[in-house]
């Protein structure tokens, strides 16, 4: 049997208007290399100049984090050479970063949690991307020189699905600091997964493998997971010495496979040296004081949430998985829905009908709208199944909450006048089936239930319905 090793690096696009080293725009989507100046290019004599929004943004994380901030941190060059990487070197943080150490827990369904290390997020530059057409391939450098902040974990995790779960807390805890919009198919939220195995009760690290440029959390996941039973075969085989090496491997989304990219290069073969052109960082008090002031972060607000309104833990962490889902969540909370329903209209109910590209933020139903779906629940206006038919129409049309009830005829019944008739005239049609029941066969009451409604047309009061039924066949 065999334990798996897993560590990850992940590297978040920092949310800045403008590049790490100069006042390039950092927007997505333009025309290839309009967003480009010398120091983009590399040209010679372009000096770079740090961007201190970037040191503001690492603090923050680092804080989030429990991390050590070391207010003193420099600048290296990494060298490689490669087309996207027009100075041949990339300026990135080796010796000393600027956030060492941290942690990151992560929760399971059953209510455990574990803790998972952090090494060290560093600040460096993007490099640019390469876009291959057939035979003939381009460069565009608008990326090149977008300020990146690479976490770092440690080789804690021993299994891809807790994997997931880190890469999941990670995106939450950038997404509530507000320093990434950590988008993975923009590439701004990326994973390199370092996977080995051993004997279990072995604590040596063998041979590791590096899957390169991930960007979705199902495809990591299925990455991490062919690639441990790849090297479990090969030790089973007798042949893992010559087929585990270390090096980068790609992961083929239609094969469902990892392959061999290239040797994995160690830090002296990037022969890291100090920027000359970059001064050391150096973080003054005030600064520190003013960026360790964050808000509250996914696991404090699902605390607070459980302590608040009640709901069970794993609820609230389902709510607060997303700064976008929690901030809909509290809207409806602030508008009078009641928090156990809004956690089922809103995690099953709307989450289920967002598709085809609709999300929590483009949703044709807002906090607002569905918050009003709820109290009308509450308040007996409409039944939860006519609740589903009014969320279902305003998916498609632009309407009020209460001009959808009335339009589709979905008010219930709550006048007991109104629903005593209907009874009435049911158990006037059924006199056989009273007399059954009202000799023990308990289960027909259900047919007067559902008789009732079906005449109603489903707009009666299913908790009246059951009240008034009970007095009259029990009379």
């Amino acid at each position: 049997m065999f334990e798996v090793v897993i560590g990850l690096e992940v590297h978040a696009q920092l949310n800045t208007k403008t590049k790490i080293f100069c006042s390039c725009p950092t927007s997505f989507g333009d025309e290839p290399n309009t967003n480009v100046c010398e120091v983009c290019l590399g040209l010679p004599g372009a000096l770079p100049v740090l961007n201190k929004e970037t040191v503001k943004k690492s603090i923050a994380f680092g804080t989030a984090i429990n991390s050590k901030i070391n207010q003193r941190s420099i600048f290296n060059r990494k060298n490689y050479f490669y087309p996207d990487l027009p100075k041949g070197y990339q300026i990135s943080q080796f010796e000393i970063p600027i956030v060492e150490g941290g942690e990151i827990f992560i929760d399971f369904e059953d209510g455990t949690t574990k803790r998972i290390g952090v090494t060290r997020a560093h600040l460096e530059e993007d490099a640019g991307k390469n876009i291959h057409h057939g035979s003939v391939s381009y460069v565009d450098l608008n990326r090149a020189g977008t300020p990146l902040l690479e976490i770092v974990s440690e080789p804690d995790m021993r299994s891809s699905e807790e994997a997931v779960l880190y890469l999941k807390k990670l995106h939450a805890i950038l997404r509530y600091l507000d320093i990434s919009d950590a988008n993975m198919q923009e590439g701004s939220f990326r994973c390199d997964a370092n996977v080995s195995i051993r004997p279990k009760g072995d604590t040596k690290l063998y041979t590791r493998a590096e899957i390169k440029n991930l960007n979705s959390f199902k495809f990591i996941q299925k990455a991490i997971d062919y690639e441990v039973k790849r090297q479990s075969e090969a030790w089973e085989d007798g042949v893992y010495e010559r087929e585990v090496v270390q090096e980068t491997r790609l992961y083929d989304i239609e094969k469902n496979e990892t392959r061999s990219m290239r040797g994995k290069e160690d830090s002296a073969q990037y022969r890291y040296f100090p920027d000359p052109d970059l001064l050391p960082v150096i973080v003054p008090d005030e600064m520190l004081k003013e960026c360790i002031i964050i808000p509250e972060l996914p696991d404090q607000k699902r605390d607070r949430l459980v302590g608040d309104y009640g709901i069970k833990e794993y609820d609230a962490a389902v709510i607060t998985s997303s700064v976008e889902m929690a901030h809909f969540y509290e809207t409806m909370i602030k508008e009078g829905a009641g928090a156990k329903n809004s956690i089922t209209w809103l995690t099953v109910e709307l989450q289920g009908r967002l598709n085809h590209g609709l999300t929590l933020m483009n949703s044709p139903v807002d906090a607002l709208k569905l918050a009003l779906i709820v109290k009308r629940i509450e308040d007996g206006t409409i039944s939860g199944k006519a609740a589903k038919d009014v969320l279902d129409y305003l998916m498609e049309h632009t309407m009020s909450v209460d001009e959808t009830i009335e339009k589709l005829g979905l008010k219930q019944v709550s006048d007991d006048g109104a629903i005593l008739a209907i009874i009435d005239a049911i158990i006037s049609a059924n006199a056989d089936k009273v007399a059954e029941y009202k000799s023990g066969k308990d289960k027909l009451f259900g047919f007067f239930v559902g008789q009732t409604m079906k005449e109603s047309k489903g707009t009666a009061n299913p908790s009246m319905v059951n009240d008034l039924l009970k007095q009259r066949l029990n009379s």
